[in-house]
């Protein structure tokens, strides 16, 4: 840019800076500069240079200004410059030009003509026309495509006189060839022409090889018409007739014409026949598309000839296909589709498809404005929300299927618990939802299902949920914080219950509205507004709908707050500086922040209050600082965010200043610095003192050296650090403000005398003497301390086994001292520590897991999240199915990879999906559980035998939990306090599992161990003949041969092979009890040995044996912590066998179960006592309380330990036996712990059979009751897990064994009729899609 001046008649201009405008600008740059003098203050002295030197001059400066034309003084003197042609093809070369100049002086001299920096070439001046040629053919610019069919280049006069370019104009090289279509050839601003036959766009006419396949006109173009919206439908062969105009008939070696169409990325060519030049028509064909996501699919449409010869399309025309079945699961949706679709619902097949693909008559289908034209069984699947107040007014969202195509079908016909639901016009979307507006419900209703009568309201056209909208009331609590300022702005939270009720909630603070924000159950926050009223208390009411809710809640508008002063009043540009401020009422601030607004960029720190006239603040950095000058800024606002208050947004009597940061230098050029221990480290730079008006300007440093800081000494340009006792390299860190830097590293060596080596030699010489010393004294040591180690180790031995006996005698005796009563209150205060719902399920289905993705969200990535939840409620209508289920749980079991890990964990999550339908899930196990009756009485087992594998139960019964859960907590506490010392403990053993059910015990030492001389060899695998390739399990041990031994598999004869072996594989006291009390070890002598003999240390091993405490020592304690607990123990077992003294009702599951049982037993003509006993014993006893007894962690919230477990066994083994209905003979040689309860068990199996005869003697509990009871049940814990978790869990056993749950449901009748099986290779494939 260059300045004009003017001053007493003289010009001053930059005429550098004319002539380099002059040289860029198209036109005369001096018409702009005459322009600016040229009116009446002009000096009539300064003017234009023409050619001799083209710049801005005084005449009497010019050369040859006398000489006409070659100096301007006027506007109308420049020089101006025209060409023709004005542009040209480029396949055009050496073109004649002819330029007309005016206002020219004399070129005699000559003159060049310049094609920027293409081409330059000498003109031929004749008057004032110069005749020059265009580029040649190398020279001539490539067009870019991509900008356009055209480029735009200037033309330049050089004047040979000067070598000064003295005139310019814009030349045009365009380039038709870039042109693919005949509308964008044809409206091109150039000579463009269109060669129909040859597809091409060319300057030259005559390069048409047809004379009247020239086109000029758009009219003439061949040109696909407008159409109307083509449809087509999938997988029907249809033809495709297009309107268009001037289509060119293809001649000789030319091809026909095709139609292009372009599905999802993938061509599909069809032939085409021209009718003529205005049709064509794509042959039959079926075109189809992939997914069923999409109900229609826009296709691109274009119609070709000779190969790739395209016609134009200019408005677009696309070809749309549909499925009919696409996203139209139901009827509503089908028939609300577009007619012109000509989709119909086949009521046979229950599915939408074409009107001729429906097998049966016109009156088995139903089709939009047809003769049946009305959807029947109306589903509701969704309510929103499911409370809210009697005073009605809530907005329920109803969706679901087939609810009417029409607003009039359901105006007046829906019911929300028995209460009119008005529907609103708005929210109504035919077949799919339904809003409408709750009435006014009366006192007495509380509850009931949702209603809607499609039109009329019999029973085909009536949908009812089994959910329930609740009608409550809500309450308000308390509101926090009670006072904000009067400006507003204060997020209050007001508490209370049930408020998420309803679908619109409103705060009103008196007469004027808090803005709401957001609610839970039991709170709502809301933002105050400014007070209109002034300071004071005003009520706080709440509006759920037109409920209004009111309590003596109030809320106090106070006087804003003020600040009034600041300190310090300055920071640095990074900011981050405390900032002590001063004012009134700053304690009812919640969030306060400070902020700096400079160049209309602000930036914010936070605040903390400390007291209603004091805070603290980080000081916000200054707005774009990073690049700033060195200099002291003022931001241009400085002020608090709080809240609302508009006062203090911008303080104007502060006057807060920044001043520049602390600029450090690194320590040295190579950034580190080598220092002694000692040494000071000196950090320079400059601005670590700001420069305040006081002179006091600190700020806070910290140096650390490694992780240690150090003392500083601060200056202005020095930081002054005392360096800790530290050596090596280590990093120095200075902080300051918002500010981090690191200027090096030092190096901190020693000033030691000697050098390294002669230390390490010292060192090591001194090691080796002292090494040498010590070795000698422990020789000189060894010999005298032998001697006498055995006698003082054994003498150490029987004084500790002397004082062991007596302490555990002492403490027996005490313990038979205690009242029992100790040990309860703790129970009868606190209460029973029961588990939540969810966590005791999650222990029962899930053991061992304690995050299971069934608690969390599905987790997919984010572009299939849509498609993989809406596949998964595809398969979770599936499993809702009774036949799908029956038949997948069926297929899953036959699979021989499917192992009982995989069973055990399919019914876990199939229990976790069924929670919100624990009817259809009970329907589901009875039949199961029938089949299973069927299936073992047909293959001629026993009938004892069946219901014998343990399996999980998803719940407790609740009625449980007041009474026998209640015993056996306070046995369990017993047990705590009385089996710490007890001879029970609980250890593992190795298995032997061998076929068809034979297990073997494997252990160190049993009645088989080898015995010879003096040693005792431990029994190995060898000794038991255990092959390779065994199946060996680690398992508790057992008691009797009762676990070990199937007995269902195994004869007698086969396992009495094994007798002597199984009968002592229980607790230690099973084999010595057989033995005296003393080591068998001790008092014979027998050294034991395993691999290797130990000949050195065998007497060492053998004291150390005798040092163990001799476990029959605790028999007499072991009688005396039985008959403490024994009145424990029989009130947890007659609380649990009896119907009368269980301090709650029988829970209907139990009579409902036995009564089931007796009726499968009636049915199969099974009337032996026995085997009803057993059947009954192993479906509740021995399936759910044992396991309950024996794992008290899945109920209660304690911690079992080993001791507590191995005691807790004993109790269950008694449980067992005392629900057997076989005799067990006991003897000398039987374990401890069955001899211990053996006189109590006959009195414990006469309660099991009194409790069966009580309870079939009970009135039977109906389908009805126990239904209801289900959907109760249902409803409390519908949404303890994610559903879409567990399908996708289950899913994953879909995908493994697809082919196989497919081929079973084909065979099935009943799954044939409703396809299920496409319904499954649907979800299988929705779900393998990838988005």
């Amino acid at each position: 840019m260059f300045l004009l001046l003017f001053s007493s008649g003289t010009c001053f201009v930059s005429c550098a800076a004319l002539q380099n405008v002059f040289q860029r600008q198209s036109r005369c740059s001096a018409e702009a500069f005459l322009n600016s003098v040229s009116g009446p203050t002009a000096c009539a002295q300064q003017d234009w240079l023409v050619v001799s030197q083209t710049r801005c001059t005084r005449k009497e400066r010019c050369e040859r200004s006398s000489e006409p034309r070659r100096f301007a003084s006027n506007i109308k003197q420049c020089v101006r410059l025209s060409v023709h042609p004005s542009n040209i093809s480029v396949s055009q070369y050496s073109v004649t030009l002819v330029l007309e100049a005016h206002n020219v002086p004399e070129l005699s001299a000559g003159v060049n003509c310049t094609f920027e920096d293409l081409a330059e070439m000498d003109g031929l001046v004749e008057g004032n026309r110069i005749t020059c040629s265009s580029p040649a053919e190398k020279e001539v610019p490539r067009i870019v495509v991509d900008q356009g069919d055209h480029q735009i280049v200037q033309l330049y006069l050089k004047s040979k006189e000067t070598g000064l370019a003295f005139a310019n104009t814009s030349f045009v090289f365009y380039n038709c060839s870039v042109h693919k279509s005949c509308l964008s050839c044809v409206g091109s601003p150039y000579q463009c022409h269109w060669c129909k036959y040859r597809h091409t766009c060319t300057h030259d006419p005559r390069s048409c090889s047809f004379q009247e396949g020239r086109v000029k006109q758009p009219e003439e173009c061949p040109q696909l018409l407008p159409a109307d919206r083509i449809l087509v439908p999938v997988n029907v062969v249809k033809p495709i007739t297009l309107r268009a105009k001037n289509l060119p008939q293809p001649q000789s070696g030319q091809r026909g014409y095709e139609c292009v169409l372009t599905i999802q990325g993938v061509e599909q060519r069809v032939p085409a026949l021209r009718f003529n030049s205005s049709s064509v028509q794509c042959q039959n064909t079926s075109y189809s598309y992939d997914g069923m996501e999409m109900s229609s699919l826009p296709v691109d449409l274009t119609v070709i000839w000779n190969g790739d010869f395209s016609i134009d399309n200019p408005t677009q025309n696309k070809v749309h296909l549909y499925k009919c079945d696409a996203r139209r699961e139901s009827c509503g949706l089908c028939l609300k589709a577009d007619p012109l679709f000509g989709c119909v619902w086949c009521k046979a097949e229950k599915r939408c498809m074409l009107k001729q693909h429906c097998p049966h008559p016109q009156s088995m289908w139903l089709e939009h404005n047809g003769i049946n034209s009305k959807c029947t069984h109306p589903r509701i699947t969704k309510i929103t929300p499911l409370r809210g107040p009697r005073e009605g007014g809530t907005l329920v969202t109803i969706r679901g299927e087939n609810l009417g195509l029409e607003f009039h079908e359901i105006q007046g016909n829906v019911k929300v618990a028995e209460v009119e639901c008005t529907p609103v016009p708005e929210g109504y979307i035919p077949a799919e939802q339904i809003v409408c507006e709750m009435g006014k419900a009366e006192k007495s209703q509380y509850a009931g299902n949702v209603q809607v009568c499609v039109g009329e309201c019999q029973p085909e056209f009536m949908a009812k949920t089994s959910k329930y909208y609740y009608f409550v009331v809500p309450k308000l609590m308390s509101l926090k914080p009670s006072r904000g300022p009067v400006s507003g702005g204060t997020i209050v939270n007001i508490t209370g219950s049930n408020l998420d009720a309803g679908s619109n909630v409103s705060i009103m603070f008196k007469d004027q509205k808090c803005t709401y924000h957001r609610r839970g159950g039991l709170w709502i926050t809301c933002r105050s507004h400014a007070s209109t009223q002034g300071y004071g208390n005003v009520t706080v009411s709440v509006y759920v709908d037109k409920a209004h809710i009111q309590k003596d809640l109030r809320f106090e508008y106070v006087e804003d707050p003020t600040i009034t002063k600041l300190e310090p009043e300055w920071s640095i540009f990074s900011g981050n500086t405390p900032v002590t401020v001063t004012g009134t009422n700053l304690d009812i601030i919640q969030n306060p922040q400070i902020r700096a607004k400079y160049n209309n960029q602000e930036t914010t720190n936070t605040c903390q209050v400390l007291s209603a006239t004091t805070m603290l603040c980080q000081a916000p950095a200054l707005p774009g600082s990073l690049n700033r000058e060195e200099v002291v800024e003022k931001p241009d606002e400085f002020g608090f965010i709080l809240d609302n208050v508009q006062a203090v947004l911008a303080l104007k009597n502060i006057n807060f200043l920044y001043y520049p940061n602390p600029v450090f230098e690194p320590l040295s050029a190579s950034g580190v610095q080598e220092l002694k221990p000692g040494s000071p480290i000196i950090l320079k730079g400059r601005n670590f003192l700001p420069p305040t008006p006081g002179g006091n300007g600190k700020l806070n440093y910290t140096v650390l050296i490694g992780e240690k800081p150090c003392t500083l000494t601060v200056s202005d340009t020095q930081l002054l650090c005392e360096s800790p006792t530290l050596t090596g390299r280590h990093k120095v860190l200075a902080r300051v403000g918002g500010i981090e830097f690191s200027p090096g590293v030092v190096h901190i060596t020693s000033d030691s005398p000697l050098s390294s080596t002669a230390i390490i030699s010292i060192a090591g010489a001194g090691g080796l003497l002292i090494l040498f010393i010590v070795i000698v004294l422990i020789a000189y040591k060894r010999k005298s301390r032998e001697s006498d180690l055995t006698l003082k180790r054994l003498q150490m031995q029987m004084d500790n086994l002397e004082s062991r006996v007596a302490l555990e005698c002492k403490e027996a005796f005490a313990e038979l001292q205690t009242d029992i009563n100790e040990l309860t209150s703790d129970l009868d205060g606190a209460g029973i520590p029961f588990l939540d719902y969810r966590t005791y399920t999650m222990r029962v289905l899930f053991p061992g897991i304690e995050e299971h993705p069934v608690l969390k969200d599905l987790e997919v990535p984010g572009y299939r999240q849509e498609q993989v939840e809406k596949g998964l409620k595809q398969f979770g209508q599936l499993i809702n199915n009774k036949v799908f289920l029956l038949s997948f749980i069926r297929t899953l079991e036959s699979q021989r990879g499917f192992s009982m890990r995989d069973r055990g964990n399919v019914a876990s999550l199939i229990m976790t999906v069924l929670q919100s339908k624990l009817e259809y899930a009970t329907d589901v196990l009875k039949h199961l559980l029938s089949d299973l009756i069927d299936k073992n009485l047909e293959s001629k087992n026993h009938p004892k035998l069946l219901l014998r594998s343990c399996r999980r139960w998803p719940r407790a019964p609740r009625g449980l939990r007041g009474g026998p859960l209640r015993g056996h907590a306070l046995l369990l506490r017993r047990l705590q306090g009385k089996c710490n010392k007890s001879l029970l403990s609980r250890r593992l053993s190795a298995e032997w599992r061998q076929g068809r059910g034979v297990r073997i015990i494997l252990q160190d030492e049993d009645m088989t161990t080898k015995i010879e001389s003096d040693w005792k060899r431990l029994n190995m695998l060898s000794h038991y003949q255990v092959p390779d390739n065994a199946v060996v399990a680690l398992v508790p041990k057992q008691v009797t041969s009762y676990n070990s031994v199937n007995n269902s598999t195994v004869s007698r004869a086969s396992a009495s092979k094994y007798e002597n072996m199984i009968k002592y594989t229980g607790s230690p006291d099973s084999l010595r009890s057989r033995t005296p009390m003393i080591t068998p070890d001790l008092e014979s002598g027998v050294k034991v040995w395993h691999l290797v003999k130990n000949h050195e240390h065998g007497d060492q091993k053998e004291g150390d044996r005798g040092s163990k405490m001799v476990s029959e020592i605790y028999l007499t304690r072991l009688l005396a912590t039985k008959g403490t607990l024994q009145k424990f123990v029989d009130d947890l077992f007659e609380t649990i066998f009896s119907t009368a003294h269980r301090g709650s009702a029988l829970p209907l599951a139990i009579k409902y179960m036995f009564d089931f049982l007796d009726e499968q037993a009636d049915k199969h003509s099974i009337h032996d006592p026995h085997v009803r006993h057993t059947w009954k014993s192993n479906c509740l006893p021995l399936r759910f309380w044992v396991n309950v007894i024996k794992n008290p962690q899945f109920v209660f919230d304690i911690h079992k330990s080993s001791i507590t477990d191995a005691c807790l066994s004993v109790v269950a083994q008694t449980f067992m036996d005392s629900c057997s209905t076989s005799e067990h003979r006991l003897g000398k040689d039987s374990p401890s712990n069955k001899l211990l309860y053996a006189k109590d068990i006959p009195s414990y199996k006469s309660w099991v059979e009194r409790y069966y005869s009580d309870i079939s003697k009970m009135p039977a509990i109906s389908d009805q009751d126990m239904n209801a009871y289900l959907a109760e049940q249902s409803r409390m814990h519908m949404n303890e897990f994610n559903t879409m978790s567990s399908l996708s869990e289950i899913y994953s056993y879909v995908g493994k064994y697809a082919e196989e749950i497919v081929c079973a449901l084909e065979q099935d009748d009943g799954a044939r009729k409703q396809r299920l099986a496409l319904k499954l290779e649907q979800v299988v494939a929705f779900m393998s899609l990838e988005s």
